[in-house]
């Protein structure tokens, strides 16, 4: 018998066919009996009638329980109504696994209940539509970069270097050779590699110890960080905007199933196309306290001031040129404004802030010893960085994009933990 999934039932209509997965849902009114099965790839609906089966199946789909396991022999038959245009018209039924008092009924949950549930709540259509989107999310970036002719560089996890911020850093010791650190990106690595390669991106878990409990931070993520041997800031901004604008589309038209099933309104996705608006940190400081905001220059623009200036523009923009202040060592000074680094954030729509972060890098010797000692940074630990400035230093840029951040976009989620299958927060270990 040809075991198929759900998916590829179109290909065997009139066929008889097995299809193996759980229990969603049971009924029976005594002489017929419905069953709708999910594989991961879909859901089916499977119908027994009492006179055409087995008396063993028949009692047999009796005792089902919602995420019973089971394997289900019968008929494709198309059918307008059903959700994928076919059901089963069944003949067999094998019960696989057992699923006694499981504990995710249809009735509502509270967050706390579902997150200490999450192994199993992974099997709700929603997280399962959610993890779908993330998937093409990150094949489309994928394939973006091969097709730009990236090479994919894979950095380390456990690193001496801070590439960030100091103060929140997840730390282990590291053998004979004291602290070693959890990445809090793969940029400094992606560097050295640009000077190899020319092209080249990073993915992969990075780790930040901040405290916070907002919407929009985890203490792990995953970052795609490419990283451009020649590029300026305009150039990296360019390839930004390209980016983004490819994988919006790509999932527009590949998961339009799944952004219904979250009920995802379409109208902002349908609206990101090249070129992004581009404002200054300077330009944007005055935009936003002429909108009632009192940021002043030279700090860092918060949440809300993020959100408000957002809601000015129909996709994504771009704010560059932050004070050098709030930004890290790395970062190029702006030779125009020396209070400046060339260097960039974009904002998407809808509240959800910043989805990038990028910049020019320093390429300079001297100016890059400079600012790692203004920073207390220890010169010898950056040692082999500072050595790509002076071995044939360049031009050179690139950005970070946290993969869980543009998920929740895309989808239109309220909060980012349900972007990742197993979030990791200030106050969650488990599962």
């Amino acid at each position: 018998m040809t075991v198929v999934r759900i998916k590829d039932l179109g290909s065997h209509s009139q066929q008889t066919v097995v299809i193996r997965g759980w229990v969603v849902t049971t009924r029976s009114s005594g002489k017929i009996a419905f069953l709708v099965q999910r594989d991961g790839s879909g859901e089916v609906q499977a119908v027994f009638l009492k006179k055409d089966v087995p008396q063993e199946v028949w009692e047999r789909f009796q005792s089902l329980t919602q995420e019973t396991s089971v394997e289900v022999t019968g008929v494709v038959r198309p059918d307008d109504r059903a959700p994928g245009g076919y059901e089963l018209t069944a003949t067999g039924l094998t019960v696989l696994g057992t699923s006694e008092d499981y504990p995710l009924t249809p009735k509502e949950h509270g967050t706390t209940f579902l997150f200490q549930n999450r192994h199993l709540w992974l099997r709700n259509r929603r997280q399962v539509a959610i993890a779908k989107v993330r998937h093409e999310v990150v094949q489309a970036l994928r394939d973006f970069f091969y097709d730009h002719d990236f090479v994919l560089v894979d950095t380390p996890i456990l690193t001496g270097a801070i590439g960030e911020e100091a103060g929140n850093l997840f730390a282990t010791e590291y053998f004979d050779l004291g602290q070693a650190y959890l990445a809090q990106t793969g940029q400094l690595y992606g560097e050295a590699a640009a000077a190899a390669l020319g092209k080249i991106y990073c993915f992969g878990p990075t780790f930040r110890a901040e405290k916070s409990k907002t919407r929009r931070h985890l203490t792990e993520f995953w970052m795609l960080e490419p990283e451009v041997a020649f590029n300026d800031s305009d150039d990296n901004m360019r390839l930004q905007e390209e980016m983004v604008t490819d994988v919006v589309k790509r999932v527009l038209e590949r998961c339009r199933e799944e952004l219904e099933q979250l009920e995802r309104n379409l109208e902002p996705l349908r609206a990101v196309d090249l070129p992004f608006p581009r404002v200054s940190y300077t330009e944007a400081v005055e935009l936003l306290r002429g909108l009632g905001s009192d940021i002043e220059w030279g700090r860092d623009l918060g949440g809300d001031d993020e959100t408000l200036l957002a809601q000015q523009y129909d996709r994504p923009v771009m704010v560059y040129n932050y004070p050098k202040g709030i930004k890290a060592f790395y970062m190029k000074v702006n030779p125009e404004d020396p209070r400046t680094v060339l260097c960039n954030d974009m904002l998407a729509p809808e509240g959800y802030g910043e989805i990038i972060g990028g910049s020019q890098r320093e390429d300079d010797y001297d100016t890059l010893l400079e600012r790692i000692n203004a920073q207390g940074l220890d010169p010898e630990s950056y040692r082999w960085y500072l050595d790509l400035r002076r071995y044939g230093t360049f031009v050179h840029a690139g950005f970070g994009l946290g993969i869980e951040r543009f998920v929740a976009w895309i989808c239109g989620m309220p909060h980012i933990r349900e972007s990742i299958a197993f979030p990791r927060q200030i106050h969650r270990l488990y599962p």
